[in-house]
Parts: C-alpha cells; sequence; structure tokens
C-alpha cells in the first residue's frame, strides 16, 4: 500500500460510516422516499406478473378461453408500462437535490479546508484532498441515488417476494431459498477484504493525483534538469499499484458474483424439475408452477445485485471515511469576539518564552524554538537573522497564527493574540513570504487580497512601493491573468508583486520574509528605498539573509539554537556577536558575546 499519504483514522462499520451521510442527506429525504416508493411500486408491478401469470394459465389457456385472455393480457402491458414510467420517475426526482447535497459536502470540505491550521496542510498531500474534494464526492452522491435506493427496494421486494413464493407453494420455496445461507457467510467475508482494497484503492487515487499535480507545477524544473522520465515511472508506479489494487478488486467482485449467480440458478433448476415432476403427479397446477417460477426469476435480480451493491455500499463508506477524516479535524479555538480591552498602546511585539515544535517532530528531538524572548517597540523594524534551518520563518508564521505557539506568549500592543479572533489579528498583521504565491487570478486581485475594500488609488500606491512597474507593461495592466501559481511572471515579478499585497492595506504589523532575495541589485536599491517610508509608519519583523536588507531595520535580532541570542544594531553586533560576523561575513573567529537579548 502506498504510505504517501496521511495517517487515517480507525476504521468504521460500513453502516456506522454510511450513517454519517444523514446530516447532509436528511436535506434530500423526501426526495429519496419518493425514489423509493417510485422504485418499490416499479417492483411491485414485477411480482404482480406472476400473479397475473397464473390467472391466464389456470384460467383462459386451461380452458381454451380466448376472450378471458385479452384483459389479462392488457393487465400485462400496463403492468410492464407502469414500471418503466415508475423507473424514470425516479431517475428525475432525485437528481437534482442530490446534486445540491454534493455541492453542500464539497462547499462544508472547501470551507474546512481553509479553516485548518496549515500544520495540517504540511501533513497533507494536495492530491490526497483533491480526491476526497472530486471522486469521493461522486461515489457517495452517486451511493444515495442508486446503490441506496436498490437496497431499501431490492431487500424489501425480495421478503415480499419470498412470502408470495412460500404462499405459492412452501415446499419450492424451500428448495430456492437453500442457497441463502451460504450466500450470508460468504458476503460478510467478501465485505470484510473488499472494504480494505477499496480504502486501499481511494488513498492511492489521491497518491496518484498528488504526482500528477506537481508535475504539472514543476514542469519547468522537471524540463530543465531532464527528469520527466523519472517522474513519469514514478507516475506509471503509482498507476501500477492503483491497477493492481484495482484488479483485485474485481477479481473479489467476480468472485462473489459466480457465486451469487450460480448458486440461485442451481437452486432454481431444482426446485423446476421438483415442480415438473409435482405436476406430472397432479399434485400442483401448473399455473402454480409457472406463477412460482415467474416470482423467483424476479427475485433473481435482487439477488444477483447483492454482490455489486455490497461493493458499492463499502465504496460509499471509504468515500465518507475520507471526508470525515477531514471535517474531524480539530480546529483551534476561536474567541467569539474581539476584547474589550485593547492592550497597551505603543507596546509592539513582544514575544515571552515562546516555545514550537512541529506536530510530527520524532519525540527524543529538541523544540525549534526553545524559549524566545524578544520585543520589538511600536514603530520599529527589527530584523532576524539565523542559519538556514534555526526557525526564522517559523517563528514569523507565529505571529498571524499560521502556525499556533506551543508555549510562551506573543502579544500586539499588550493583547495576547490568541485573543484576537483570526480575520482581526490577519488585518493587523501582514505578511510577504519568501517564496510568493499568485494564484489565477488578474494582477489586481492577486494585491487586492491584502486589502479587498481598497480603492484604485491604494493599489498603485502598493505598486509603486513595490517597484512594481512592469505591471503596466502587461498586455491589460493590472487586469491582466498572471496565470497559476503566476508562472508567466518571473521569481522577482512575483515576489514584488507579494510585497504589494502585504503593504496595500497599511498594515499596523508587517511581516517580511527575505521579501527582495529575488531582486536585481538596481530593483533591490529602489524597493528598499520605498520599503523605508512604509516601515516609518509601522512595526516590522524582516528575516534577513543580506547586509542590505539587515540596514533597512533599526536593530537586529540573532536566532541561534532556538533562542535569541543577541539584539543591537548591525554595526554593534559585527563587534560583539560572532554568530552575526559569521552570518554576514562568513568569518567564524570567535567573538565575545557582549549584547544579550532584550
Amino acid at each position: 500500500m502506498s504510505t504517501n499519504h496521511a495517517p487515517t483514522a480507525p476504521r468504521r462499520s460500513t453502516v456506522r460510516s454510511l450513517l454519517r451521510l444523514w446530516p447532509y442527506a436528511r436535506t434530500a429525504r423526501w426526495r429519496i422516499a419518493g425514489s423509493v416508493t417510485a422504485a418499490l411500486l416499479a417492483s411491485g408491478s414485477v411480482l404482480a406478473v406472476p400473479v397475473v401469470l397464473r390467472r391466464i394459465v389456470d384460467g383462459p389457456i386451461a380452458h381454451h378461453d380466448t376472450g378471458a385472455l385479452w384483459p389479462l393480457a392488457g393487465v400485462l402491458l400496463l403492468l410492464g408500462l407502469a414500471e418503466a414510467a415508475l423507473f424514470g420517475v425516479r431517475r428525475v426526482i432525485v437528481a437534482r437535490p442530490l446534486a445540491r447535497v454534493e455541492a453542500a459536502m464539497r462547499g462544508d470540505l472547501y470551507a474546512k479546508l481553509q479553516r485548518l491550521p496549515v500544520s495540517f496542510h504540511d501533513r497533507w498531500p494536495s492530491g490526497q484532498l483533491l480526491s476526497r474534494a472530486t471522486s469521493d464526492m461522486f461515489t457517495m452522491r452517486l451511493f444515495l441515488a442508486f446503490p441506496l435506493v436498490f437496497l431499501i427496494v431490492n431487500t424489501t421486494v425480495f421478503l415480499i417476494g419470498t412470502g408470495l413464493m412460500f404462499t405459492l407453494d412452501w415446499r419450492l420455496a424451500v428448495v430456492v431459498l437453500l442457497p441463502m445461507a451460504p450466500l450470508t457467510w460468504l458476503t460478510h467475508h467478501f465485505e470484510r477484504g473488499y472494504s480494505g482494497a477499496a480504502r486501499q484503492a481511494q488513498d492511492q487515487n489521491g497518491d496518484l493525483a498528488t504526482v500528477v499535480e506537481e508535475s504539472v507545477l514543476g514542469i519547468r524544473i522537471l524540463k530543465a534538469f531532464g527528469r520527466h522520465r523519472t517522474m513519469a515511472e514514478r507516475f506509471a508506479g503509482h498507476a501500477r499499484d492503483l491497477r493492481t489494487t484495482e484488479l483485485g478488486k474485481a477479481g473479489m467482485l467476480a468472485n462473489l458474483w459466480a457465486v451469487i449467480v450460480g448458486l440461485p440458478e442451481l437452486a432454481l433448476g431444482a426446485a423446476l424439475a421438483f415442480g415438473a415432476v409435482r405436476v406430472a403427479d397432479g399434485d400442483l397446477s401448473t399455473g402454480t408452477l409457472v406463477a412460482f417460477l415467474s416470482t423467483a426469476l424476479a427475485l433473481r435480480w435482487p439477488v444477483e445485485s447483492l454482490g455489486w451493491l455490497v461493493a458499492y455500499a463499502n465504496e460509499a463508506a471509504t468515500a465518507t471515511d475520507r471526508f470525515y477524516e477531514v471535517m474531524d479535524e480539530p480546529e483551534a479555538e476561536e474567541p467569539a469576539a474581539a476584547p474589550a480591552s485593547t492592550g497597551t498602546a505603543g507596546d509592539g511585539i513582544r514575544l515571552t518564552g515562546v516555545r514550537y515544535r512541529y506536530p510530527d517532530a520524532p519525540a527524543d528531538t529538541p523544540d525549534l524554538l526553545r524559549g524566545v524572548d524578544l520585543h520589538i517597540r511600536s514603530g520599529e523594524t527589527m530584523a532576524l537573522v539565523g542559519a538556514t534551518g534555526s526557525g526564522k520563518t517559523t517563528l514569523t508564521a507565529l505571529l498571524p497564527r499560521l502556525y499556533e505557539a506551543t508555549g510562551g506568549t506573543i502579544t500586539l500592543d499588550g493583547r495576547d493574540i490568541r485573543d484576537i479572533p483570526r480575520p482581526h489579528l490577519r488585518e493587523l498583521v501582514a505578511v510577504a513570504f519568501e517564496e510568493p504565491t499568485l494564484f489565477s487570478a488578474s494582477v489586481s486581485e492577486n494585491v487586492l487580497m491584502g486589502a479587498p475594500d481598497a480603492g484604485p488609488d491604494r493599489l498603485a500606491s502598493a505598486l509603486a512601493t513595490a517597484q512594481a512597474g512592469f505591471v503596466e507593461a502587461l498586455p491589460a495592466g493590472a487586469a491582466t491573468q498572471v496565470g497559476e501559481q503566476g508562472l508567466s511572471l518571473s521569481g522577482g515579478q512575483r515576489q514584488r508583486l507579494a510585497l504589494a499585497r502585504a503593504v496595500v492595506g497599511d498594515p499596523r504589523f508587517l511581516v517580511l520574509d527575505d521579501p527582495l532575495s529575488a531582486l536585481d541589485v538596481h530593483t533591490e536599491a529602489l524597493v528598499e528605498q520605498a520599503l523605508r517610508r512604509v516601515l516609518e509608519g509601522t512595526t516590522a519583523l524582516v528575516v534577513a539573509h543580506r547586509p542590505s536588507t539587515v540596514l533597512l531595520a533599526d536593530r537586529v535580532a540573532v536566532l541561534d539554537g532556538g533562542r535569541i541570542r543577541a539584539v543591537g544594531t548591525h554595526h554593534e553586533l559585527l563587534q560583539s556577536s560572532a554568530v552575526y560576523r559569521e552570518l554576514m561575513t562568513g568569518e567564524t573567529a570567535p567573538v565575545a558575546e557582549g549584547i544579550s537579548a532584550r
């Protein structure tokens, strides 16, 4: 089984899993009930046929009364027409409401994904989530539309038909029903094996979707390094695994189907022979035998469909489990409203004893952040420097609560960020990441994500601050569609648009994660000059790797070993901090640590 998917929840029984669909299905319950009713009436017309045949055989045919034959033949025709019409009605009445059920489930899943923390998305491959939002939704909707209805209808028809057979002749009924005991055991055994295979196939389908998505998004890298064959082999491997699993499922279903079809046919043949002997002996009327055999034949579909219905019920149960694996993920507690207290005005950003470790970190490894103490004064720009992997980006992600600190407190102007509703917190704190992400939308739509209510003037000002004059040269200016991931733009252009998105809302607090890394020297100087004006009116934390970025800051904090080791100006730290000196100049000579964090 592929291991490229998130851990799964414990498997529920098929019935318990399917019952979790009720909160959504209940909105269409009357339509589903109508569909079941129509199908039952249609099946009832089928079961009425043997009764009419018995009257025809024992009446007009036995007595050679052709006049009495035609009305009964007309009844058979009407029963056939009623069956066709009722099955048509059944399909029509459930199509639209179940499409709404599917849309509601997909909408709830999407909303849930938006609310879940970033740590959840770090653990889950995107293809797994995509398959839950597409193929799994289709599986659940199709189950509600057809297999669920037929499970109810076929069970009812089988019970009614069994009662009718016992009414016609109980001895023939016993012969026909003899295979039910082994069929029940076999179906239970099949369900246990098939449910595991269904889960494996759906997980492998998610793995396959992940490979496709990564290949499409990373097509430039694959082509540049000539690795498209390697990725094709990886895709083929996942496809072979899925094919093997699906063939295994098909084999299990074929074996079940062979027994489900074979045993009842043998029983029916035995009943025919037994009944024919009794007719010859005068112990049974020909009409009764015809009616009995017609009833038994009418029950072939409810019995033969058992394998398909059980298989699809397991598919739907697995899809339901996968859907609720996401829906059951805990969300961080959210305050109902912003507290009345506004904290200490002018206190800036304060981190006290802040700790963080990733949820999936091995138990024997230390925390990534082990007690960070840092105070960024109101209106101050603080540069954060540290070696690769020291936790700089993680620390910046704690301020807007993209990650939740596992210890300590973070306050903005004296207010604990855990007491600030996330929507309001993210209005206060704007972020520009080192790896800029753009969406398949226009330039203006991408930038104005930072301030949806901003007008054209603020958009133009933000683009100017980010030195994004290239926008004017685009085919439709700010209305130009940038394409998926903004790949139609250069890395520097994407970074400038991400920077414009961060500053367009005139945020009170600004977090910049190495915002100039993809810019050329000339553009970097222009952006730095414009940024200085922006930073004068905000409290900012800037992750920096180069001296030019550090010089934007009033002070610098050195992150090393999960703690802030030194705070000071650039020139002070060059003299007093060995760690800082090595980061900025590459020199490794030991220097006394003269300035401690404050």
